[in-house]
């Protein structure tokens, strides 16, 4: 697996959200956007003309994660704003394949999430409809919080049903990730690291993403499948 960093700006300081994603350019590979709404999660962040105006200021692709109610109708909004990747919540999702049809359509790449509680076995039919799987690792809504070490399995789960399908999907692993946690991620399965206060929350931000990345690298089963 190819190790992506993504950075989450939910740990940054909104008012210098430019100055955050400049700060990660050199080292990040995505950069991790979250949109909620308030009513999905209880907490409310930015929305698509903040994803705009983030579009022009960096380079870095914009990995949008919606922590939306009925993302069948808002999602495709954030692919027409510039996102690279876009994933809705499967729990949210009124068709979870024709709403990824619609975000293909509209010229980004698509994800689907899982909050902690919901099954992975309920979703494997679905998967060849995305480019990549993101596997909650704390409750969606707010940055800060404890790592659910209990996800872990369903990224194993995930990681050997993509390989003994032979599917190419990134899995993403997001909430309290940090240096502590992010080896057990990597070994489980993850390739797709989303780091919000272990970034915004250390002197320089660059550093340790590059800090997480050597060690996500070197926890990675050399077995593994890498995504294209």
């Amino acid at each position: 697996m190819s190790v992506q960093m993504a950075p989450s700006v939910l740990s940054a300081d909104f008012a210098r959200l430019a100055d955050a994603a400049a700060a990660v350019a050199e080292t990040a590979d995505w950069l991790h956007v979250d949109v909620m709404d308030n009513h999905f999660v209880p907490n409310l962040t930015i929305g698509r003309p903040v994803v705009e105006a983030l579009r022009k200021s960096t380079s870095l692709p914009l990995d949008c994660h919606l922590m939306i109610d009925d993302p069948d109708r808002w999602a495709v909004g954030y692919a027409e704003a510039g996102a690279a990747n876009v994933t809705f919540h499967a729990e949210a999702a009124h068709d979870v394949v024709q709403t990824a049809r619609a975000i293909r359509a509209a010229g980004a790449r698509v994800g689907l999430g899982l909050k902690p509680a919901t099954s992975f076995d309920d979703y494997q039919d679905v998967l060849r409809e995305f480019d990549m799987l993101l596997v909650m690792t704390v409750e969606p809504g707010f940055g800060g919080q404890e790592f659910m070490a209990d996800m872990m399995p369903k990224v194993v789960q995930a990681r050997r049903f993509l390989r003994d399908n032979e599917m190419q999907l990134w899995i993403q692993v997001d909430g309290g990730v940090a240096a502590e946690t992010i080896e057990e991620c990597a070994r489980a399965g993850a390739d797709v690291f989303v780091a919000g206060s272990a970034v915004y929350g250390a002197h320089d931000p660059a550093k340790a993403v590059a800090a997480l990345r050597a060690l996500a690298e070197a926890a990675i089963p050399t077995s593994g499948c890498a995504h294209d």
